[in-house]
This record gives C-alpha cells, structure tokens and sequence, in this order.
C-alpha cells in the first residue's frame, strides 16, 4: 500500500500581486474598477463569446459589492488588466475554483469589447498563468471555450493549454447547441516552455 504523499502548502490567495509584461499590468481588480469593466456585462458579443445568458440588465450595485470583496478572497485571484500605452483598465483575468486535494484551478479572461486582437489577452494570461505555478505552486491550470470563440482558443494554445477533450453541445444559444473544449496546462509544460510553446519547439529543432 503506497503512503499517502503529504500535501503541498496552501497556495497564498490572499496575496493579490502586481505583474507586469511589456503590454499589459496586472494588479488587484478594485470597486473603482466597475466602471471600465461595465462593458464586459453589457455587450451582446461578450454574453455569446463567454456563453453568459441574458439575465437582464446588469445590476450596477451587485457588481460593485462583488468586486469591492475581491481582496478578502483566499481561495481565489481576480486581477484587472491594464493596457501600459494608456493606464486603462481593459478586462480581468482570474484563477478560481481552487482544488486543494488536486492543486489545480480554473482559469478565465475576459477583455472589454475593442480590445481584442493586439495580443494584450495572450499576455495577461501568460502572466497570470506564470504567477499560478511559480508563486502558487498549483499543478494544473484549465479551461473551457466554446467552439464559437477560436480567437480564444488560439490565444491559450500560444501560452500552452492543450485541448484534453471535448464537451458536446455544452451550451444553447439562440437555438444553436454549441460544443466546449476542455484544456489545461501542466506545471511540467510550464516549466519547460515558459507560456510559448511554439518558441521551445523551434529551439530543439
């Protein structure tokens, strides 16, 4: 009978860092935040990208409680995504549904309608994503996009995730059954690519 291999130490949640690319800052997402990420709520496109259904109209005062509790959260990282050109806040990039037995989490990015397109996403998910298994010491890290979003999926597959699996008819929207793939990168891919992958295989050829 094998030993039971001790755990490793609980991931610091509490600590909301500050990461830095060459594009994008990453720092804790705050109330003062609502009003530049408003549009992530409002705009149809976003709703059918990330598969969020129609509820009405947003509640201004629910988002603000939400993000204005985002620095108590231990078990969770909600970071604001700032473009360095201008200073504004363009989306947030999370890790949340932490695993403890597992030492895996979920990973989500979400970008203000306009911003797509200069690589600021692949950015800020290389940065969070780093920061998820070099400070945090998680094993795993997944994901799941929908089949109506490549723009995405080809995003996280320059940082590395790699689809496992696919989950049919995942979502309905307006009629149509869209598919979900599931996909996750390793702390051992991590390690030895650093978020591009594509640079490490040219390198060994």
């Amino acid at each position: 009978m094998v030993d039971h291999v001790p755990s490793a130490p609980r991931p610091d949640f509490l600590s909301k860092p500050s990461l830095r690319g060459e594009q994008v800052l990453l720092r804790p997402v705050t109330v003062d935040d609502v009003p530049a990420l408003m549009p992530i709520f409002l705009d149809a496109e976003v709703s059918r990208l990330t598969g969020s259904h129609d509820d009405g109209i947003p509640d201004e005062g629910r988002i603000r409680a939400w993000y204005d509790s985002r620095r108590e959260q231990d078990d969770r990282l909600d970071l604001a995504v700032v473009e360095q050109v201008t200073g504004n806040v363009i989306g947030e990039v999370v890790l949340n549904e932490w695993n403890p037995g597992n030492e895996s989490c979920s990973f989500r990015i979400c970008l203000v309608p306009g911003t797509y397109g200069s690589g600021l996403g692949t950015e800020a998910t290389r940065l969070i994503v780093g920061y998820g298994f070099e400070k945090l010491g998680l094993h795993r890290i997944a994901l799941e996009v929908y089949a109506s979003n490549p723009r995405a999926r080809r995003a996280y597959e320059k940082v590395g995730f790699v689809a496992e699996g696919v989950l049919r008819d995942a979502l309905l929207w307006e009629g149509e059954r869209v598919d979900a793939t599931v996909m996750s990168i390793l702390a051992p891919e991590w390690f030895a690519h650093g978020g591009r992958p594509e640079t490490a295989v040219h390198a060994s050829d």
